[in-house]
């Protein structure tokens, strides 16, 4: 056996053996964590058992990055133990998790992002269905597309808050990646229509006219349905992503076609009970103000004098009356801190309406 063959075998069986402790030690983690339920279920019998706690699970992958010595970087560290964390979970009870679909769409692959691959991710047609899936319990949580760095805000989205009970638990930002997608054996040459959804052509609208400006333009419900119908329709080619390109078995004809290369969706996670502090959170609030002269300045001028950072400033028209109005804000800080405390019952004073729509933790991964 030569040199390098020695130092080979010696690596390997370093690894094996650090494979079997790091097996030991999962499975250690993972008793932890169904002793932790049975803990929940027996201090409180008969009721509905909130396994999941954003929060605490923020903490975690917040201090698995500030630890990690490398060679990893801090973002694969923090995503491996998102998954045995979400196996754990799934011992007791796989969460149903509720997303904008059909599968393959970039709303499953931020809920995988946010609670890992140990769920059960439930499919639905509207932003109007996640909501109502998680109102009648039959989902734990949604996750529905708010905010895009290059389209701006998901308004549909925003105005389901408004007559909705249910709360905003987290967030997660996903980049997204935009490729040009046919079936295999699709001749370039012969591609006479190209499907996407519309806000995927808006951010893709340069590339396209560079490079496929005579092809026409067909907008569908979603990326992944633009990928069923290349995979099924000849001379069709899809604007979709990796998930849509795996599920339906296409090729990239060209990768990363998006215009601008940060390209970034937001997502919010809606549930149904209040998230508590974790240290670096986020809330997010709707306010209904009274139409007279200097309303918007009462209305911010509280976060400036108590130190809070806006985060997002976006208004609607409100559903009572014409030409009313009703501003949404994201600010950085928990509902339960003293000064946001101070902030809200400043603004309540002077508002019409103003609506607690949750505070969770700013998105980790």
């Amino acid at each position: 056996m030569s040199d390098e063959q020695a130092r080979l075998a010696e690596l390997r069986d370093r690894i094996d053996s650090l494979d079997r402790q790091i097996m030991d030690l999962i499975s250690a983690r993972a008793q932890c964590a169904q002793e932790v339920a049975h803990v929940k279920m027996a201090s409180r019998p008969g009721e509905d058992v909130f396994f999941y706690r954003p929060e605490r699970e923020a903490q975690v992958l917040r201090r698995i990055k500030a630890d990690n010595p490398g060679p990893l970087s801090d973002e694969e560290m923090a995503w491996l133990f998102r998954e045995i964390m979400s196996a754990c979970l799934a011992l007791e009870k796989p969460m149903h998790i509720a997303f904008l679909g059909p599968e393959g769409t970039f709303t499953q692959a931020a809920a995988l992002k946010h609670f890992g691959h140990s769920v059960v991710s439930v499919p639905l047609p509207a932003i109007d269905d996640v909501f109502r899936e998680v109102e009648s319990g039959a989902a734990h949580y949604g996750v529905v597309p708010v905010e895009n760095s290059t389209e701006g805000m998901i308004n549909h989205t925003l105005d389901m808050f408004i007559s909705s009970h249910l709360k905003i638990c987290g967030e997660v930002q996903l980049r997204i990646h935009h490729h040009l997608l046919i079936a295999d054996g699709t001749d370039p040459k012969a591609i006479k229509r190209i499907y996407s959804h519309q806000q995927s052509f808006a951010q893709c609208r340069k590339w396209l006219d560079t490079h496929w400006h005579e092809v026409e333009r067909v907008a569908v419900s979603s990326n992944a349905e633009a990928a069923r119908r290349a995979a099924n329709e000849p001379g069709a080619a899809a604007i979709a992503g990796d998930m849509a390109a795996e599920l339906y078995g296409l090729q990239k004809l060209a990768g990363t076609i998006e215009d601008r290369p940060d390209n970034t969706t937001r997502f919010l996670i809606i549930g149904r009970e209040e998230v508590g502090p974790s240290g670096h959170d986020k809330s997010s609030i709707l306010v209904s103000m009274r139409n007279k002269p200097g309303a918007l300045y009462e209305l911010l001028e509280p976060f400036h004098r108590h130190g809070l950072s806006l985060t997002r400033l976006e208004t609607r028209p409100s559903p009572s009356g014409t030409w009313a109005y009703v501003f949404y804000i994201d600010f950085e800080a928990h509902v339960d801190d003293p000064q946001v405390q101070a902030v809200l019952q400043e603004i309540d004073a002077e508002a019409v309406e103003l609506k607690r729509l949750g505070s969770y933790p700013i998105g980790v991964l």
